[in-house]
């Protein structure tokens, strides 16, 4: 039986011809040896046909009906053309050999060419890629590598798909980012204050905030010119006139040793740059919760927006979060307080990140368990709603949370909760009221904007054109009118009625004529009778 073979290159479709091939006989192992030699395995497989792609769309194209196992059109009619046709009623001569099972399997079911993939093939194969551009004369090995790479780029590019606004790689680069910064800033507030404590010692105990220490260390500088004049200066800083009174009494009574003017400025450029981490550690935090509301805003309204972008960093993902089951979101970060409790046969944490949520630290030192597994169950339906739907809504979340609440409640007070099923109906029908309002704002929006075109390009020149429409449009309609009755005129002298009523009218009208006729003539005919008896 005969054997050929299917490439499929980054710049067309090949068709080779292996002669002399017996799959049984033949030993893969020399079929390996034989692959590396061009001359030897030249002899053995030879081209039968090839033909290129149009373009680097329709090789794209190409290249995803191959990976998902569909035949194409362009590939059929290649293999119809180049193979032995085959009569009706007997079997085929010859097989032919494919990569991928899938495409030789939709293969056979179409053309019921017969196709084989197995071990032997695949050698072959290997072979045919290695010396391909040997094989095609006019194919040159760097026009091979340029396909190759374009249509790699472009493969992985098309695979790769996603919405800009959605990436959830930003989330998870953000709060890494905001919790090194929160370790840094604290240690970097420390040294602060420890540095220049022993210019200024009684400042700690007056000021316990990093921020605003590092802001009044930069402020005062020397504690020697500190006076009451800078009290409005430190009432701003501080936020308080009593502490600023506080802190001037404090450096004219103060234990702490002289500082040279240079140990100053190095001071004061390490404090300047506390404070700027700390403005920056704002910004990024005011960053993380935009984002949040743009990636999981269900999550993040039931949860906070770090405590959720803590969750979606741990998992790496927000689709990998909202595969997790809820029992697997509740201990998520507890892993080896897990590990460890299943080694020693102890009791499993019953809370991981989700510890750090304020409803866990609200419930009592009973039900902080209970709670934590309730709120993981919200939790974990919060992030698929965010992974999986399309519209982009609060909603959820915020009913989710309301439920939660009113958990807390049962849990303290006994007071029974709302059914799942009524506040899920809910939810849907607030978010169905919200997109039919969508659709009802956006026309009146799109006429605004047209008018407001108008009169910015025109001014005053539009509304001129506008009223000249208008005077011309009245026109029209009072010729309208005028024609109107030379119309009914004509349809009268053609047998209708003069008023110009319509069709149905006029039978009535025609009718009632008649019937005054029929009364004239009987009046006459009274009259005669009358004469004729005088």
């Amino acid at each position: 039986m005969a054997l050929y073979l299917l490439f499929e290159s980054a710049s067309g479709y090949a068709l080779f011809h292996a002669y002399g091939m017996d799959e049984i006989a033949q030993d893969t192992q020399a079929v390996r040896d034989s692959i590396v030699d061009l001359n030897r395995f030249g002899q053995v497989v030879k081209l039968t046909a090839f033909s290129p792609f149009s373009s680097a769309i329709d090789a794209l194209n190409q290249c995803n009906a191959v990976s998902e196992g569909i035949m194409t059109d362009e590939l059929r009619n290649f293999l119809e053309l180049n193979l032995p046709k085959v009569k009706e009623g007997k079997k085929a001569k010859f097989s032919v050999g494919v990569a991928e099972p899938k495409v030789g399997s939709q293969i056979s079911e179409v053309t019921k060419i017969p196709c084989q993939s197995n071990e032997f093939v695949l050698e072959l194969l290997r072979g045919v890629r290695l010396h391909f551009d040997k094989f095609i004369k006019e194919l040159k090995p760097t026009d091979l590598e340029k396909a190759q790479l374009g249509l790699g780029h472009s493969y992985s590019r098309a695979k790769v798909k996603f919405n800009v606004n959605r990436v959830d790689n930003m989330v998870i680069q953000a709060i890494f980012l905001l919790d090194t910064l929160d370790k840094d800033i604290n240690s970097f507030s420390m040294r602060v204050r420890e540095w220049y404590g022993y210019h200024f010692p009684e400042l700690v105990k007056i000021v316990n905030d990093n921020y605003i220490y590092a802001k009044i260390a930069k402020f005062v500088e020397d504690k020697s010119h500190l006076s009451e004049t800078h009290i409005p200066a430190l009432a701003d800083i501080v936020g308080d006139e009593d502490k600023a009174k506080d802190i001037v009494e404090a450096a004219k009574a103060s234990m702490g040793q002289d500082i040279s003017p240079i140990d100053l400025i190095n001071v004061q450029q390490f404090a300047q740059r506390v404070i700027n981490l700390s403005e920056y550690r704002k910004k990024l935090y005011d960053y993380l919760v935009t984002k949040m509301s743009d990636i999981a805003p269900n999550l993040a309204s039931l949860i906070g927006e770090v405590v959720g972008a803590r969750l979606i960093s741990h998992a790496g993902s927000l689709t990998n979060l909202a595969k997790c089951p809820a029992s697997t979101l509740q201990i998520l970060g507890a892993e080896k307080a897990l590990f460890r409790a299943l080694k020693t046969r102890g009791n499993t944490p019953k809370y991981g990140l989700i510890f750090h949520s304020s409803f866990i630290g609200r419930a009592s030192s009973r039900n902080k368990g209970r709670m934590a597994r309730y709120l993981a169950n919200k939790c974990s339906i919060a992030s698929r709603i965010d992974c999986f739907s399309e519209t982009n809504t609060t909603v959820f979340g915020e009913k989710l949370r309301e439920q939660v609440e009113e958990r807390l409640d049962f849990y303290d007070k006994g007071v029974a909760p709302r059914k799942n099923l009524d506040v899920m109906k809910a939810a849907l029908e607030s978010v169905t009221q919200e997109d039919g309002k969508k659709k009802e704002e956006t026309p009146a929006k799109k006429s605004k904007k047209k008018k407001t075109k108008g009169e910015s390009d025109d001014g005053e020149v539009m509304d001129v054109d506008i009223a000249a429409d208008l005077g011309t449009e009245k026109k029209k309609k009072k010729k309208h009118k005028l024609e109107q009755p030379d119309e009914d005129m004509t349809e009268a002298a053609n047998g209708g009625d003069q008023n110009g009523t319509p069709k149905k009218k006029k039978k009535k009208h025609e009718k009632d004529e008649d019937g005054d006729v029929k009364m004239g003539t009987e009046s006459k005919k009274k009259k005669k009778k009358s004469k004729s008896d005088e």
